[in-house]
């Protein structure tokens, strides 16, 4: 029996446009504009950036490195697949000489292990890493589209994938050019290779499984993803674990403590000159401490996530810092990743001890604000309005009953849309985009 009255919609979506927040700009603090500007870090490049070092940028998702031995040549992280690795090789060409004496994975993630049979070729090199195999996530599929990468944004939406020009929308991902490796080195160790004397260093940050590659004589070290220019990625929402903030500033305070004059990164161009390496490592670590410390002080007050949010946040000096930029990661995922960790997953309301399901919410709401019907016109009026969140929450209210429903899916696609238009952050845009383009596939009305 329905318990509805005349004045309960109204009430109710009076109530309703009261939360509903009003600005709609970017979550994160980069425009698209910035975003844009910011792929000039992946331009193609072959940088020596010492005598007998040369890293490869912007051929591929992620950086090459190769090191000129004696005998030989050494090559730190491969590319994500065979054909951008060939032509980083034949790009190497015109400098190296001499067999691959050894490749080294700087981590396991496979746009750095992907091109490795070509580079090993027929010279049998060793195959050093932090990790025996390449362990498989549960990860999250890309349900309803989702892709933080882009691979299937229009191309005039896509500008890039905030640590990469592309990942996928080239060359589909693949391990065919992956090789396993033959030697694992889990603590501080020193070898000679091809007649250069390097220290492989385990520094957990992106990646558990992380390695930096330590050249003592020219000062040049491979940190791998432990600096990146962004605000690094510390709670993945593609469906990855946490990236513990103790162990990330653990390996800067290692690199710091090195001195390095050079530093190649796993992605974007390299940082030369000691007090410029300095700068940017020390303020990658504090900014890191700095959200950490802070998440931390606001849980011990009883602070929920949506509070934190709020609160929480990098001083003017980092914020403004071009190698903390929001591009990739955001403190706002970083914050929420860190209750969770902590935590878990219950925020400490009691309504929420068995929370209602989505579609058990939805089936309570929508008759109260004039079904299926009432949601899709709020929706409507939300997206004429710039509210554009609020404008997909309302049509999630229908698809979550019925994922078919055409109006809701375009409402829903529309909404994510204008909102993936005006992002800056690359996976929050990434992501907007691709489930829009997902959902707008199959309507009739396109």
């Amino acid at each position: 029996m329905s318990h509805h009255r005349p004045g309960v919609s109204l009430l109710l979506t009076a109530a309703l446009a009261v939360v509903t927040p009003s600005a709609q700009a970017a979550q994160s603090d980069v425009t698209p504009a910035e975003l844009r500007a910011h792929s000039a870090e992946f331009r193609r490049d072959l940088i020596r950036v010492a005598d007998g070092v040369w890293i490869a940028v912007g051929y591929a998702a992620s950086n090459v490195i190769l090191i000129q031995g004696k005998d030989g040549v050494i090559i730190v992280d491969t590319s994500p697949n065979p054909t951008q690795a060939r032509t980083i090789r034949t790009v190497f060409a015109t400098v190296a000489k001499g067999p691959v004496r050894a490749i080294f994975y700087t981590h396991s993630h496979p746009d750095h292990t992907g091109g490795a049979s070509v580079f090993a070729g027929d010279d049998h090199p060793q195959i050093i890493a932090g990790f025996a195999g390449v362990r498989t996530p549960i990860g999250r599929p890309d349900q309803d589209g989702a892709d933080q990468f882009g691979m299937k944004v229009p191309d005039a939406l896509y500008i890039n994938a905030g640590v990469q020009q592309e990942y996928g929308r080239e060359v589909p991902p693949t391990d065919a050019g992956y090789l396993a490796p033959t030697r694992v080195v889990t603590t501080r160790e020193t070898m000679t290779v091809a007649g250069v004397t390097l220290e492989v260093i385990p520094t957990p940050g992106e990646a558990g499984d992380s390695i930096s590659i330590w050249l003592p004589e020219k000062r040049v070290i491979a940190s791998g993803d432990d600096v990146l220019k962004t605000f690094p990625n510390i709670a993945p929402i593609r469906g990855a674990p946490m990236r513990p903030p103790g162990q990330w500033i653990a390996s800067l305070d290692t690199i710091l403590a090195l001195d390095p004059a050079v530093l190649l990164p796993g992605h974007m161009r390299p940082i030369t000159g000691a007090a410029e390496v300095h700068g940017v490592v020390a303020a990658y670590r504090d900014a890191i401490r700095s959200i950490n410390d802070q998440t931390l002080s606001g849980m011990k007050r009883g602070e929920r996530p949506d509070a934190l949010v709020r609160t929480v946040k990098l001083t003017p000096a980092l914020a403004a810092n071009p190698w903390l930029r929001q591009y990739y990661g955001t403190v706002e995922w970083m914050v929420r990743g860190i209750y969770a960790a902590e935590l878990g997953w219950f925020d400490g309301n009691a309504t929420d001890v068995f929370p209602l399901s989505a579609r058990a919410r939805a089936a309570d709401l929508l008759p109260m604000i004039g079904g299926k019907a009432g949601a899709i016109a709020a929706g409507e009026a939300a997206l004429r309005d710039g509210k554009y969140r609020w404008a997909a929450e309302l049509a999630d209210l229908v698809l979550v009953g019925d994922g078919t429903d055409v109006a809701a899916k375009s409402l829903k696609a529309r909404a994510l849309t204008e909102l993936g238009k005006r992002e800056g952050n690359a996976i929050a845009r990434n992501w907007y985009l691709s489930v829009a383009a997902h959902l707008s596939k199959d309507d009739p009305r396109r």
